[in-house]
């Protein structure tokens, strides 16, 4: 299908105050306190790519900030730059603060994870009563939602929506899968007001945000965009070719869910204290925090295949290689803590939509040469093993070689999506002929595959090959008559 190939990114070296760049029609500027380096241009990209106003960045390794990175503007109505005390509203983030709030008293000896939530909140609808702390943070609780899907009440007033969400049934069995859910948040608030005798609020700030010396995100407090804070950042959309303001806000009684607003440069010192032992005195309180939730059989409950666990606060990224723990907010910030490489990467927008945690891994492959798309990161070890037969005999040999690897290695197998992506990736990274070939593989492989004839006419297009583009989009559609793109294309075409 079609893909907007993005030139190379040329590496600049150029002392600079200011760069600025025009981007769906919007005037950019992109700001840095050092040297641009490939990062940068990086980053630049991506903003130019998803439409993203301003971005503020903070990359962690070995426990010392390594990287700080300013872009863009903070408002776009009074062209205020992005800045390193401007102050992005971090949405769902701020369950990671909630999360080591709940494991801090489990360190104190007044929580248990495992214990149904009755035991700490006598006042809770029957239904509701066995559902473990655990299932709550890991939102495989089944009670209802007391927000609806955009982020309003379900009734008119806080205290009318809690007592209507408490005569609501259960969506499932607790522990029987994953369900993203405000009403679990709520309850874990009401759970620590009752056990640290003070406001969730203000154990978060005493016991993390004073600790750590996170003045600014103290000072801008729990609300959301709603509120007035100093050096914040604006809120947007990009929809129909244009920017529009969007609000974020929860009552007093949800922002343990979301509500906080922070710098990247704050988070950085945040992680770093996490991980020093300054907020969690026991190794098996921060494996605790970031150990995903097991569903009912032993499945992880999650976001999705990338985003596929959820532990104490924290969305996981669970896998055999560099997994993550990786707080996301509102589809526009994220904190990324890869616990076994000593990194941290913080990547702050002001633009709903920007989705930062698909390109995070990216950036850790700065920093982590095995992790970049080039060295074959994410693939699998079939197509990985494939991927390095070819970077040293050539990908013309790609059918052949897959043929012999067939023969030595009974477990090699190919899966028709991971091909069709790893072109798509070649592609991205101007590898013209080589994704070619791996288009070519993959018809070889399918060849009653609609979408796999789709992908290589897109590619003899893109080369400007009109004739072979044209065949296999005719093919593509005789295998399935249905398909709009290849349709299209023909008459783009003819």
């Amino acid at each position: 299908m079609n893909i907007n190939l993005a030139g190379r990114i040329s590496t600049r070296t150029n002392w600079f105050r200011k760069l600025v760049f025009a981007t769906g029609g919007i005037l950019l500027s992109c700001s840095s306190y050092s040297q641009t380096d490939d990062i940068d241009a990086f980053l630049i990209t991506k903003m130019q790519q998803r439409n993203i106003p301003g971005m503020q960045i903070a990359i962690v390794k070995n426990g010392e900030i390594v990287k700080l990175g300013n872009y863009g503007v903070a408002n776009l109505q009074d062209s205020v730059p992005v800045t390193e005390n401007t102050v992005f509203v971090i949405n769902s983030i701020t369950k990671a603060f909630t999360g080591v709030a709940i494991m801090q008293l489990v360190e104190a000896g007044k929580l248990n994870l495992s214990l149904p939530v009755s035991t700490y909140l006598d006042d809770l609808p029957e239904v509701w009563r066995s559902v473990t702390i655990q299932q709550l943070l890991s939102h495989t609780s089944g009670i209802p939602d007391i927000v609806d899907e955009e982020t309003d009440l379900i009734e008119k007033g806080e205290e009318a929506s809690w007592k209507k969400v408490q005569t609501l049934p259960n969506d499932f069995k607790p522990g029987e899968r994953f369900s993203y859910n405000q009403t679990n948040y709520l309850v874990l608030g009401r759970v620590i007001d009752k056990l640290s005798g003070m406001p969730f609020t203000e154990l978060i700030i005493k016991e993390q945000l004073q600790k750590v010396g996170m003045t600014t995100t103290a000072k801008a407090g729990f609300g959301g965009s709603r509120d007035v804070t100093a050096n914040g950042a604006r809120e947007y959309r990009f929809t129909k070719g244009k920017h529009t303001n969007m609000y974020f806000w929860l009552p007093p009684s949800l922002q343990t869910a979301a509500g906080m607003s922070s710098t990247a440069k704050e988070l950085a010192n945040w992680t770093i204290a996490l991980q020093n032992k300054q907020l969690l005195k026991e190794d098996q309180s921060l494996a605790a925090l970031w150990t995903p939730a097991r569903l009912i059989g032993g499945r992880l409950g999650g976001f999705s295949g990338f985003l596929n666990g959820y532990a104490v606060g924290w969305p996981i990224v669970a896998r055999e290689e560099h997994p993550a723990a990786a707080a996301v907010g509102g589809n526009r910030s994220a904190v990324f803590v890869y616990p076994d490489d000593n990194l941290s990467i913080i990547v702050l927008t002001n633009l709903m939509g920007a989705q930062p945690e698909s390109f995070v891994d990216e950036l850790a492959g700065f920093y982590i040469p095995d992790m970049k798309e080039a060295n074959g990161f994410g693939l699998s070890p079939s197509v990985k093993l494939l991927k390095i037969e070819l970077d040293k005999l050539g990908y013309k040999n790609a059918i052949s070689r897959v043929k012999k690897i067939r023969k030595t290695t009974p477990t090699f197998k190919l899966n028709e999506n991971e091909i069709n992506n790893w072109g798509y990736t070649l592609l991205k990274q101007n590898r013209v002929a080589d994704a070619l070939e791996i288009f070519k593989l993959n018809v070889a492989l399918y060849p009653q595959s609609a979408n796999a004839f789709d992908s290589l006419g897109e590619t003899y297009a893109t080369m400007g090959d009109k004739a072979l583009a044209i065949k296999n989009y005719e093919k593509s559609v005789q295998l399935n008559p249905k398909n709009e793109n290849a349709i299209a294309a023909l008459k783009d075409l003819n």
